[in-house]
C-alpha cells in the first residue's frame, strides 16, 4: 500500500536519501529489525548501544514510509485523555503511560545529542484547547487528574488563551512546557547513518520479507528473492504493515491530511510558537518549522484505501485552511504543499510493545496513534531491556494482555 501521497514536506526539505542496498545473499544476525522509519531507527540504535548485533530490513528506501509524512509533534499527552484512559485501563496504568511519554521526549533529545543528529528538535509548549464551551468540563477533569499526579499542566481561561497566545478559541485550554517537535525523516536517516558508520549496522533496503518461521533456537525469514535471514529474534517495527506477522488485527486504519505554508514573517507567528491541538475527534493540530513555516494537520477519516484517501486531498486542504483562518485570523497563510497518509490507531490510544503471547522470538514495536514517535522511543527501550533479561515495568501497560478487553 502507498502510505502517503502528495508532497510530504520532509522529503523536499531534506532531499531523498540515495541509499540502495538490497539483500543479495543469505544472512545471519542476532536480531533483525523490520522497518527503517523512526521506530526501526530508534530500535536499532538502542540495540547497537547495548552491543547487540542487529540489522534493519525495509522493502522501501530508508524512512520513506509513514515517517516521511509524519508531522512529528512530541507530546506526553496521548490521544485518549488521561481522565478517560484511567477509566479504561486503571488510573495507575494510565499514569504510567503518560509519565513514560513525558520521559521519552527527554530521551529522544538525548539520543539526538549523543549521536550528533540534527533533526530540528525544538522544545516548545503545547496548547490543548476546548473545541467548544461544552468541552471545558473535560479539560477541568483532565487538569485535576494531571495535577493530582504532578504532571506538567496549567489551566487557562478562554480570555487568557486569547491574550497570551492570540488564538481565537471558544473555550478554555491546558498548557504544558514539556513538549517538542522535530523532523522524523531526518532523525531516522541520521540515526541509521550514524550506526552504520559507528557500529557496523547493516541496513538492507528494497528487501521484502515474504514469510518467516520460528525454530527452537531462532527464526528464519525468506525474502522476495528467496534469500534466507537467520536470526535469534525478529522485531517488527513496520507500523500497520506489521499485519502479515500479527495473528490478529489490533489496530484501525485511518487516513489523515496535512499541509504546510509558505514561510511566514516571524512577527506574524503566535507567541512561543507552541504546538496547538484540540479536544475534538478527529482533532486539528498545528506546529511551526525551523524555517517559520506552519504545518496544519487533521481531518482524519476512518478508512485507508489510497485512491479514496487521495481523492479528498484538495477538499481537506480547503477545510484545514478555513479552520486555521478561524483560529488564527491575523496570520497570512498560503499553502505551499499538501499531503495525506495512512496511520493506525488503537481503542485505548496506546501502542503495542513486546512479544505476542506464545511467540517468544517475535517482538512488536508498534507505536500506533498520534504519539508514534514517543511510543517508538519507549518501545525501543522496553524491547532492548527484554532481550537483555532486564525487567521493565512499562511492559505491563503496553503489552498484549489487554487485547481481550477491547478487541
Amino acid at each position: 500500500m502507498d502510505l502517503h501521497s502528495g508532497l510530504p514536506y520532509w522529503i523536499i526539505r531534506n532531499s531523498l536519501l540515495d541509499y540502495f542496498h538490497p539483500l543479495e545473499e543469505d544472512f545471519s544476525t542476532d536480531v533483525a529489525v523490520i522497518g527503517s522509519g523512526i521506530t526501526g531507527a530508534l530500535m536499532a540504535h538502542e540495540l547497537c548501544r547495548a552491543g547487540i548485533e542487529c540489522c534493519v530490513i525495509d522493502k522501501r528506501s530508508i524512512a520513506t514510509g509513514s515517517s516521511a509524512a509524519s508531522t512529528a509533534l512530541l507530546q506526553y499527552e496521548i490521544d485518549v485523555p488521561l481522565c478517560r484512559m484511567a477509566a479504561m485501563i486503571g488510573e495507575k496504568n494510565a499514569v504510567t503511560a503518560y509519565r513514560a511519554c513525558l520521559q521519552s521526549i527527554t530521551d529522544i533529545k538525548k539520543v539526538l545529542e549523543e549521536t550528533g543528529v540534527n533533526a530540528g528538535y525544538e522544545q516548545l509548549p503545547s496548547l490543548f484547547y476546548a473545541s467548544s464551551p461544552a468541552d471545558n468540563k473535560l479539560l477541568k477533569q483532565e487538569y485535576e487528574i494531571r495535577e493530582k499526579h504532578k504532571l506538567p499542566v496549567t489551566l487557562l481561561k478562554q480570555k487568557e488563551v486569547r491574550e497570551q497566545y492570540h488564538v481565537e478559541v471558544s473555550g478554555n485550554a491546558l498548557v504544558n512546557e514539556s513538549s517538542a517537535q522535530m523532523d522524523a525523516y531526518r532523525a531516522a536517516t541520521g540515526l541509521l547513518a550514524h550506526n552504520m558508520k559507528e557500529n557496523g549496522l547493516n541496513v538492507f533496503t528494497h528487501t521484502d520479507i515474504k514469510e518467516y518461521k520460528e525454530t527452537p533456537d531462532g527464526c528464519i525469514m525468506t525474502t522476495d528473492k528467496g534469500h534466507k535471514i537467520r536470526c535469534g529474534y525478529i522485531i517488527v517495527a513496520a507500523g500497520f504493515e506489521a499485519g502479515q506477522f500479527l495473528p490478529q488485527e489490533i489496530m484501525e486504519l485511518t487516513s489523515t491530511y496535512a499541509l504546510i505554508s509558505h514561510p511566514v514573517a516571524p512577527e506574524h507567528l503566535w507567541p512561543t510558537h507552541c504546538l496547538i491541538w484540540e479536544t475534538a475527534d478527529p482533532y486539528l493540530y498545528i506546529r511551526t518549522t525551523d524555517g517559520n513555516r506552519i504545518i496544519i494537520g487533521g481531518e482524519d477519516e476512518k478508512f485507508s484505501a489510497p485512491q479514496r484517501r487521495d481523492s479528498l486531498l484538495r477538499k481537506k486542504t480547503r477545510i484545514l485552511e478555513k479552520k486555521f483562518g478561524k483560529l488564527l485570523p491575523d496570520i497570512p497563510f498560503k499553502t505551499e504543499m499538501a499531503w495525506c497518509g495512512t496511520f493506525s490507531t488503537t481503542k485505548d490510544g496506546l501502542p503495542f510493545i513486546g512479544n505476542w503471547p506464545g511467540k517468544e522470538r517475535l517482538f512488536f514495536d508498534l507505536g500506533y496513534g498520534g504519539n508514534g514517535i514517543t511510543f517508538s522511543m519507549i518501545g525501543a527501550q522496553i524491547i532492548c531491556n527484554q532481550l537483555q533479561g532486564i525487567k521493565d515495568e512499562r511492559s505491563r501497560v503496553f503489552g498484549y494482555e489487554r487485547i481481550g478487553k477491547y478487541w
